[in-house]
């Protein structure tokens, strides 16, 4: 399959942002299920793979003593039919995989997880229910909570994070959304991350630069905020 020989849109061969205590390159998968109004990837989402395989893994050879982590974005790479063949090849040269995930895709992130494939995710709660839709164009609400109750019965690291935008989500989602996490069991820490206009954007968000106050919010749960 084309998808599976050139899975990769492109890479970012150095990072000490996007893994934690890392430092990292990023393979960006091209594609996804959903199409977020704020998304600032559009290019990736849309577009076809321009990275073959063959030219990832000699890549990874290269960066073997000089990178810790490997971090697998998008797109949703979890779609991709590459995505296990290419993680089993970063963890075979030594590398730590994290992944970027919207959490639609339970069977490929529950095989990476039983082979000892991935080792810290990110998870995006992208919206409450009610506003789902509205939010990634998709009905994929369910998923994403079937994979929040499986990560919280494995041991494995991994944090919850929103991209939060004046046009679509207001303190009262985000704190329904971490009390979601909440009585699901969560007890990390709840990620707020700052929308991005690149000026390509799926929707048209008028206000999408206003001031998000996180001190609104009441929550049970830690909040951090990064700003990108």
């Amino acid at each position: 399959m084309k998808d599976a020989d050139f899975p990769l849109y492109s890479l970012t061969p150095f990072t000490t942002l996007d893994y934690p205590d890392k430092t990292a390159c990023i393979a960006w998968f091209a594609g996804c299920n959903m199409r977020c109004a704020y998304c600032y990837n559009v290019s990736i989402v849309t577009g076809a793979g321009q990275i073959s395989r063959a030219e990832f893994i000699k890549f990874l050879d290269k960066r073997k003593g000089k990178l810790s982590g490997v971090v697998f974005s998008g797109g949703e790479c979890t779609l991709s039919p590459a995505f296990l063949p290419l993680a089993s090849e970063v963890k075979s040269r030594g590398f730590s995989l994290k992944v970027d995930t919207n959490g639609s895709n339970l069977t490929a992130l529950g095989q990476a997880i039983s082979l000892n494939l991935i080792d810290y995710i990110a998870l995006d709660f992208k919206a409450p229910k009610e506003k789902f839709l509205k939010v990634t164009g998709s009905n994929l609400y369910k998923n994403f909570l079937q994979t929040l109750e499986f990560l919280l019965q494995t041991d494995l690291k991994f944090e919850v994070r929103t991209t939060v935008h004046a046009d679509l989500l207001d303190e009262t989602d985000i704190s329904a959304m971490s009390e979601i996490l909440y009585e699901h069991g969560y007890r990390g820490v709840y990620y707020l991350q700052n929308f991005l206009d690149t000026g390509e954007n799926f929707g048209n968000l008028t206000q999408a630069k206003a001031k998000f106050d996180p001190n609104l919010i009441r929550s049970n749960l830690e909040i951090g905020l990064r700003n990108f």
